[in-house]
């Protein structure tokens, strides 16, 4: 007993410590108090059955001709001529779509179909649904799928290409959950959430902020994008971006893409243009704008000091079209646009998009700067068509050259005759000359030296030797480029 007594005892006294005392104290766990980043969930919650999945059935021949459009611009609203590459985020041809086979009897079988997948979300009770017209285009069935899987059959209400818009009717009668757009304008910094249907991923939901308002892409002076930093890919086309208050504060139609995936650079028609779009199309099936009809450039500060313009702001005129409502009212080539109806215009895409929203027919004030002064000239909006191809103008024949008239050496430029005697054509720039460094190429065809046509290279010569004369430190000439005219700052030589 004494052995297992001191036994126990010793085992008690190596447990009484612990057991009859309070437990070691441990350092706090780390808290951080600070604000917190809000929720999104109640968001997602609210709006998600709202947004659909939208399946468009084509012909196989229609969607090659299609495809992904890798080669779009981005421009910034002064860059003219941008040169990053775009990838519209918009769906694709199924991967084992194949031309037809011949048949046994050497006929074609049936003409194959693909699925094309993209996003969209109801703007109304009944049934309306806004997608991007890219993901509609060539489109002969469409199919709506809502967030819980139902499919539904839907028809083409209309389409705007300008803007990327459609709008499509689901066939059947009842209640839908919708969104609206926002009222107010979107401001940079703010919370965004996407919701769309990525690689065919529909409910899908990511987020982000505002990134930049004005983002323009291609040539398309309608342009006015919102870019957010959200994660948007293939198939989001057409889906909505949410403010926290659940509101559309724009449609995605874009990524900034060198592979196909998200950058984290998208953009997305902005609600104020897209609202407008969309209701034209339900209650007119089409977009109806006012039209001008010249060919603009932005004003550089060289092009401003050139013409004594104080500010470089407008919209100069490098041509207007024939029979245009801006012909009709006088307006000429070397034109500053500088207002409509006492608006100020900042670029050329401001202008574009304030014509565009006059109605046909509709008159407005046109303030202009010409020969160093300002006017006002009246004009009457026409209607804006969709764009035409313009031919090729000023080729010439390779290898060509023509008389260097002494005098132009200093311009670093090879001239020839241009077919037709209508202006001059470069054949050749030497590197780290004036012409060079005025962004003139082989190949412009010079049309106009300071508003006069230029049938040689004795003519332009001339020319910009009586522009020498004056008390300005350059001159402007008109070329084409690429079918598209624009004007290019020379600086004067003094003698």
């Amino acid at each position: 007993m004494a052995f297992q007594f001191k036994i126990f005892t010793a085992a008690a006294i190596a447990v009484l410590p612990f057991a009859g005392s309070a437990l070691p104290a441990f350092s706090e766990p780390v808290s951080v108090i600070a604000p917190q980043v809000p929720s999104f969930a109640d968001v997602v919650e609210a709006v998600t059955p709202a947004v659909v999945s939208v399946k468009v059935e084509s012909q196989l021949g229609a969607m090659r001709q299609r495809g992904y459009r890798f080669d779009r611009r981005l421009q910034d609203e002064d860059d003219f001529f941008g040169e990053q590459p775009f990838f519209r985020n918009g769906p694709g041809v199924d991967d084992d779509a194949r031309p037809p086979a011949p048949g046994r009897n050497g006929e074609n079988r049936a003409r194959r179909f693909g699925m094309n997948q993209g996003s969209g979300f109801f703007v109304s009770e009944d049934g309306y649904v806004v997608t991007n017209h890219h993901v509609v285009e060539n489109g002969s069935k469409f199919t709506v799928v809502l967030n819980d899987g139902t499919e539904l059959e839907a028809t083409l209400v209309g389409a705007d290409a300008r803007t990327d818009l459609a709008v499509l009717k689901v066939q059947q009668q009842r209640k839908f959950t919708y969104v609206k757009f926002s009222q107010e304008k979107v401001r940079v910094g703010e919370w965004v959430v996407a919701v769309g249907n990525p690689f065919g991923l529909g409910g899908t939901v990511t987020a982000g902020i505002v990134s930049a308002h004005n983002r323009a892409s291609g040539s398309n002076r309608l342009d006015d994008l919102i870019q957010i930093d959200a994660a948007v890919n293939k198939g989001h086309s057409g889906g909505p971006a949410f403010n926290l208050k659940g509101e559309v504060i724009g449609v995605n139609n874009q990524v900034f893409s060198r592979g196909g995936g998200s950058f984290g650079v998208a953009f997305a028609v902005p609600a104020a243009s897209a609202s407008q779009v969309v209701n034209d199309l339900i209650a007119n099936g089409q977009v109806v704008r006012g039209w001008l009809g010249v060919q603009i450039q932005p004003v550089t500060p060289e092009i401003a000091q050139s013409v004594g313009l104080e500010n470089p702001s407008g919209a100069i005129v490098t041509t207007p079209q024939p029979d245009s409502p801006a012909a009709k009212a006088g307006i000429a080539a070397g034109d500053i646009i500088t207002s409509v109806d006492g608006q100020a215009i900042g670029n050329p895409r401001m202008l574009a998009r304030i014509i565009a929203g006059f109605r046909p027919d509709s008159n407005v004030r046109i303030g202009i700067w010409r020969n160093g002064e300002a006017s006002q000239v009246d004009v009457t909006v026409g209607r804006l068509e969709e764009p035409a191809s313009v031919p090729a103008q000023g080729a010439t024949t390779p290898g060509a050259t023509g008389v260097q008239p002494e005098g132009l050496a200093r311009l670093g430029l090879q001239l020839q005759p241009a077919p037709g005697g209508e202006g001059v054509v470069i054949t050749g720039v030497e590197p780290g000359s004036i012409g060079a460094s005025s962004d003139l190429r082989t190949g412009d065809l010079v049309v106009t030296v300071n508003g006069q046509p230029v049938p040689d290279g004795e003519a332009m010569l001339r020319l910009l030797q009586e522009a020498g004369q004056g008390d300005r430190p350059s001159t402007l000439i008109q070329i084409r480029r690429a079918d598209q005219l624009r004007f290019v700052v020379i600086p004067l030589e003094r003698g």
